[in-house]
């Protein structure tokens, strides 16, 4: 790969002729040097790159012009359109580099055209649910991806996506009556033909870890992967390669029965004492996990011997329900339904019992559900032999890998300490002169219940001082929905305000972004997803 990085990535290279505003960073040439090192070589390569260097142009130039089959993994959706729709049509365009690139996601993001072709047997819409499933009709006549993500209305949390959405445990696949047709499979398709695939960590780690188990086949053979946001990797490896329970997929096992039960010509009161049993032990088994870990995360040790109880009563009444499934002796969507209820109770069983010495068993509840892993003690040593069994190019960048440009405690945590080169490239931004850091000293302790309204009052002081282009960012939804009912209330009667207020799950993340940009004086109210992956570029964020 004989390219003048510094030419391409100079004040007088392509891609200062075709990206507006587009500055030579001699931090961003130095990184593209490196990525094309590591690419060429097979190499192990841990990058830290201070924000404002560049660094996704500096690992996408490099990945376009190899000449290899590279996958770019992100830690979040709104970077993995971002990379898709944007950053490579344009860098592809200005090198003059005709790659084939597919965007690959999980299921969750795509429409199942078997789920939607049976939702109008489902129980009845909501009346808030209807006018969008009008909108979902139009689309889904027409669209060619089924990516969720171009209805830019259908809000990420809206009830709709998890009932036209399917999920590994309710995908027949081939014997599905929409296989020929189906998106998922459609898009895996376009990857194994693609030279640049984008995914995102989920999706990745999730594939590693069924090859592990001898049946992974999501991602296509690769000689390079890129993960940017790296610095998600040790703590979602322990998820992946541990084990876990969702309490959503016993929700979506009880919305789907009623459908497989009139599908194999059975009424849902042949069960509907085992299902009534089912929901009461669901019901309990979160209200457990709720008063033992609040909205946080705990160790599953300390919920004891409450939450064993109801985990217990929930795993009985799973296998009561699988019982009563095989008893009907009906077709395949019966038999799959009872296999996915054995298979969820084996789960939380598995939590429940798993030994000590396995790994750390940790519990999280929210306001709809609960989820609970076990997380291995050593995921180094897992992700070591998955890496070294697959003889391609690892490179792993992000703005924090390091603790002062030492990367000792990333390399061990994710098994890289013996062969990886590490680079540590700090910021070219003058923080001292281009930032301010503003800390209150009169607000409550974050204990205290009036605290997060404090907090508010005095970020709504700032935001007015700056005349918007303001993120406001929370560590949790509930959180966020009390300070965008505040701000509203507040700024009705202040002068300062109002202000055009964005709230993460009022729209789609892509819409916010595009009319926060757009507006140059809005306030975004987001979460964890907005934290990281986001680019915009000027004022309209300061």
């Amino acid at each position: 790969m004989s390219h003048d990085l510094t030419e391409i990535l100079g004040d007088d290279g392509p891609l200062a002729r075709a990206v507006p505003d587009f500055r030579a960073r001699l931090e961003q040439q130095r990184m593209a040097a490196q990525v094309t090192q590591a690419l060429e070589g097979r190499g192990w390569l841990v990058v830290e790159a201070g924000t404002g260097i560049g660094k996704t142009f500096a690992y996408l130039v490099p990945a376009l012009l190899s000449g290899r089959r590279v996958i770019i993994s992100t830690g979040t959706r709104t970077l993995q359109d971002q990379l898709f729709h944007r950053d490579l049509p344009l860098l592809a365009g200005a090198l003059g580099r005709s790659a084939t690139v597919a965007l690959l996601k999980g299921r969750a993001n795509y429409l199942c055209l078997d789920r939607w072709r049976r939702l109008p047997g489902e129980l009845p819409l909501e009346r808030g649910e209807r006018g969008m499933a009008s909108r979902l009709a139009i689309w889904a006549q027409s669209t060619v991806q089924g990516d969720l993500a171009e209805l830019t209305d259908l809000p990420d949390g809206h009830p709709l996506r998890e009932r036209i959405t399917s999920t590994r445990d309710s995908c027949t696949a081939s014997r599905c009556a929409e296989f020929a047709r189906c998106h998922v499979f459609a898009a895996r398709r376009r990857a194994n033909d693609a030279d640049i695939v984008v995914v995102n960590h989920h999706l990745l780690l999730a594939d590693l870890a069924l090859k592990e188990e001898g049946y992974g086949d999501i991602l296509p053979s690769a000689d390079a992967v890129i993960l940017d946001e790296a610095h998600q990797l040790p703590e979602l490896a322990g998820q992946f390669f541990g084990s876990s329970f969702h309490s959503r997929k016993v929700d979506q096992l009880l919305i789907d029965l009623p459908i497989v039960l009139l599908e194999g010509g059975f009424e849902m009161r042949r069960l509907a004492g085992v299902e009534a049993e089912l929901r009461g032990a669901l019901a309990a088994a979160i209200r457990a996990a709720q008063s033992a870990a609040g909205s946080g995360r705990v160790a599953w040790e300390d919920t004891l011997p409450t939450m064993d109880a109801a985990a217990r009563g929930l795993i009985d009444r799973l296998c009561a329900l699988a019982d009563a499934l095989q008893a009907l002796q009906g077709g395949d969507g019966i038999v799959q339904t009872a296999i996915r209820a054995t298979e969820l109770a084996g789960e939380l069983d598995h939590i429940v019992d798993v030994s000590s010495s396995e790994g750390a068993r940790l519990l999280q509840a929210g306001s709809r559900g609960f989820s609970c892993q076990v997380v291995p003690f050593n995921v180094g040593e897992l992700l070591r032999n998955v890496l070294t069994a697959r003889p391609m190019s690892w490179v792993f960048t992000s703005a924090t890998l390091s603790v002062a440009g030492d990367f000792s405690h990333y390399l061990q945590r994710m098994g890289l300490t013996e062969r990886s080169d590490t680079l540590c490239i700090d910021s070219p931004f003058d923080y001292a002169r281009q930032a301010l850091l503003y800390v209150p000293r009169d607000l409550p302790d974050p204990a205290d219940p009036q605290y997060t309204a404090a907090v508010v009052r005095s970020a709504a002081t700032l935001v007015e001082l700056s005349g918007g282009g303001a993120f406001l960012l929370f560590t949790s939804h509930r959180a966020l929905e009390t300070a965008a009912r505040m701000l509203r209330e507040l700024w009705k009667t202040r002068a300062g305000g109002p202000f055009h207020l964005l709230v993460q799950g009022e729209a789609p993340r892509e819409q916010l972004l595009r009319e926060f940009r757009e507006h140059g004086d809005a306030v975004l109210l987001g979460t964890a997803s907005f934290w990281e992956g986001v680019d915009v570029r000027g004022s309209a964020l300061r």
